[in-house]
């Protein structure tokens, strides 16, 4: 692929959107499990579908959509698989985890090396899944016949809490950093997902041969976007219901998302450009903004 076909090296992945049922409930959970606090808020002029912006050390990291007459997520059709929240250490990641383990309102799922990264997982309180990580250095990771090496194997959280928990790390709570490493979601299959995610978006693959996944990314990282097939094969675009609202990619600047609405345009694909964001829905209807780096949390809000 040419340049002009990718998104720039820089492109990361910003604060995807949740509609959810209970938002109160949803926030005491992510601020309680993971350390999130409020950064922002606003609500329709009814006063009814409420937004709420939740981060780390001013990061958004998650917006919620108050939208509580959603039927629930339903794990059999395309949408999220998880959000996966990035810490820069493994002794941020550590505390994180161990708030996630104390809330009684999470359910643990397990935990992977994957050779780039380590992780742990959780489902939160309307079965929205989760992914906590850290990056091994990028040095570390391995190439097989030009994809980046990945893989799950075992990871003994027990071990890993005695390891690297520390109690002033778990007292600093919101004021450690995190962002939004990459987002996982369920598609209906490979191929369709592969002609928009990378052959329209720009992402570029970056492992193709996991079983029933695609991974994807910009700059070489080992994936902002994944995709797989694992629970959703087969399924159609999505029916309305409460889970992932918008996937939010950031790109440097306005000559980015000129390129992107070219290849949108190339490949027919229909789109909204405000001239801060492109707004475009993939194949089975989730909506994927990309936008500019200074988009605040009111302007997030706002779309």
């Amino acid at each position: 692929m040419t340049t002009d076909q990718l998104l720039d090296a820089a492109t990361h992945m910003a604060a995807p959107t949740l509609r959810v049922g209970d938002l109160e409930l949803m926030s005491s959970y992510y601020s309680a499990a993971f350390a999130f606090e409020a950064l922002d808020e606003k609500a329709d002029a009814r006063g009814r579908e409420v937004h709420r912006v939740l981060g780390r050390n001013g990061t958004p990291m998650v917006s919620l959509i108050h939208t509580p007459d959603l039927p629930p997520v339903d794990p059999r059709q395309s949408g999220l698989f998880h959000n996966a929240f990035l810490f820069p250490d493994a002794a941020n990641l550590a505390a994180t985890v161990y708030r996630a383990a104390q809330d009684p309102r999470s359910r643990f799922v397990g935990s992977s090396d994957h050779l780039v990264s380590e992780a742990f997982y959780f489902t939160d309180p309307e079965g929205n899944g989760v992914e906590l990580y850290t990056d091994r250095p990028r040095d570390a990771w391995k190439l097989e016949r030009g994809q980046i090496l990945m893989d799950t194997t075992w990871l003994d959280p027990n071990a890993y809490l005695q390891a690297n928990l520390a109690q002033e790390v778990l007292d600093a709570g919101s004021a450690l950093n995190g962002t939004v490493g990459h987002v996982h979601l369920q598609v209906g299959d490979i191929p369709t997902a592969k002609a928009f995610y990378v052959d329209a978006l720009g992402f570029e693959s970056t492992l193709s041969e996991y079983r029933g996944a695609l991974f994807a990314s910009a700059g070489g990282y080992h994936h902002h976007i994944a995709m797989n097939v694992w629970n959703s094969a087969g399924s159609g675009p999505r029916a309305a219901s409460l889970g992932l609202g918008e996937v939010a990619i950031t790109v440097p600047d306005r000559t980015d998302l000129d390129a992107l609405a070219a290849r949108l345009r190339e490949h027919g694909i229909p789109f909204a450009d405000d001239g801060r964001s492109v707004v475009v829905a993939d194949p089975w209807d989730t909506q994927v903004s990309v936008v500019l780096p200074d988009v605040t949390a009111d302007e997030l809000l706002a779309r």
